[in-house]
């Protein structure tokens, strides 16, 4: 059965969805977005800003797990123009740790609230 990891700490799911859910040893987080939780506004103009914002909401829906960016076995990168790649991966070397996470990054058409960022992850407890 799985267990729902939620925290004020990082925005609020504004649909049929749970921040995270705790499987086994698996914690799946669902996609952030660089959300303010407090007032739901998007942080940063850039999408270097926004991964920044995008990196520390995910850490907090982690943490209310117990875990860490350490504990990421496999992230998602959501960007809506691949010419950020570079820039956002900067930010996204600043949050991991070797070994990195397997990961994917693609370009999409679009995000909510006209986002330039969003990332999902799936991290484990250990064996």
């Amino acid at each position: 059965m799985a267990k729902e990891i939620a925290t004020k700490n990082a925005p609020a799911a504004v649909g049929p969805y749970s921040q995270a859910l705790e499987v086994g040893s698996l914690v799946f987080a669902s996609g952030q977005i660089p959300l303010d939780p407090a007032t739901g506004t998007i942080v940063g103009e850039t999408a270097a800003e926004q991964a920044e914002q995008v990196f520390t909401n995910i850490e907090a829906v982690l943490k209310e797990a117990g875990l860490g960016m350490k504990d990421v076995v496999k992230s998602t990168v959501f960007l809506t123009d691949l010419n950020d790649f570079a820039a956002v991966n900067e930010v996204y070397a600043k949050h991991f740790v070797k070994p990195y996470p397997a990961r994917s990054c693609v370009e999409i058409s679009a995000l909510p609230k006209g986002a330039k960022v969003e990332c999902e992850v799936i991290a484990s407890k250990g064996e």
